[in-house]
């Protein structure tokens, strides 16, 4: 069994309309290219940017609300997951473990009571956070957004949630996951990209029993690492290893922190292209990369971080849940 635990199915119109790749997931092609890889399940929910944002400033890139097409961040997104995994096809859908993703400073009340609508309805198994691309501060969940914490614990759900180191990006810092986490005991939370290797954060993470870290988009960010891009911790915090050669990170960071690492490609997330600045950023990696990075460790290492590890944090400590 192969738990990828970061995918996101459907489109982001945001990245359409601006240009940037990649822009969209399709449920079927995810887990036929995935399942002949050998992937089994997937954690998966919807991209970042919502119909509920002002669409008319994307062709632009801009980020913008109060004139969309939607008046619930997220409503529409949520339900159109859950009924491609539930109702569309649910031979593949059976195979996928949903995830809601929320906005967690705008109209949260409204968004909690479009949850408990569809948690009446279907089944789904955490909270996505990507609080970067919609510009809103990760510690905001704290105060407008504690109905999204009182949610989990009364689901008993873990929350995903992006992170950044970049001095650029106030909205998502590792280290204010990390202290939510730490305020919440109670709540399981997942700092995603391995928390851009930052070792501080790494070693927080592996003390807070309810706290693990994903490696999604493992090998685009090796060659950040490699090129010392901002988005990655700067060289004296970085976690020390070849960042070279990926699938050695994975070993040394699942030798480090064995119960913590869960393997996830972030498709389509795998790679990036983008105009940025005026030139041409592109960051390509591919979804068997990504499994031959997992698949170099042991097999007893890879099960681990692919299969274990995921179940603790779900809490699906049972394979045959998953059967």
């Amino acid at each position: 069994m192969i738990i990828d635990c970061h995918n996101h199915v459907g489109v982001d119109l945001l990245f359409y309309l601006h240009g940037d790749f990649p822009y969209a997931q399709q449920l079927v092609d995810m887990t036929r290219e995935g399942g002949a890889l050998g992937v089994t399940h997937w954690i998966v929910f919807p991209f970042v940017s919502y119909a509920a944002m002002d669409v008319s400033r994307f062709r632009a890139g801009g980020v913008g609300f109060g004139r969309g097409l939607e008046t619930v961040p997220y409503a529409f997104e949520n339900r159109r997951l859950l009924e491609e995994c539930h109702r569309l096809f649910p031979e593949e859908g059976r195979k996928t473990l949903p995830f809601v993703i929320v906005d967690p400073m705008r109209d949260t009340d409204a968004q909690a009571a479009e949850l408990v609508k569809l948690r009446s309805e279907y089944r789904f198994h955490g909270i996505k956070i990507q609080s970067t691309i919609i510009q809103a501060d990760i510690k905001r969940l704290a105060h407008e957004g504690r109905v999204f914490l009182d949610l989990a614990r009364q689901w008993d759900a873990p929350f995903l949630i992006h992170s950044s180191v970049a001095e650029s990006d106030p909205w998502a810092q590792a280290h204010d996951i990390l202290d939510l986490a730490e305020a919440n005991p109670d709540i399981r939370f997942c700092a995603a990209h391995s928390c851009r290797y930052d070792k501080e954060c790494l070693d927080r993470v592996n003390s807070l029993p309810n706290a693990w870290f994903d490696c999604s988009a493992h090998c685009i960010h090796c060659i950040c690492a490699v090129d010392n891009l901002p988005n990655i911790a700067p060289r004296s915090r970085r976690f020390d290893t070849d960042y070279s050669h990926p699938a050695r990170v994975i070993a040394d960071l699942a030798s480090a922190y064995p119960n913590k690492l869960m393997w996830g490609s972030d498709s389509p997330f795998y790679s990036y292209a983008a105009e940025m600045d005026g030139e041409t950023v592109r960051l390509i990696s591919a979804y068997a990369t990504e499994v031959a990075a997992l698949a170099a460790s042991p097999p007893a290492v890879a099960s681990r971080i692919a299969n274990t590890n995921t179940r603790s944090f779900l809490k699906l400590n049972d394979e045959s849940l998953l059967a």
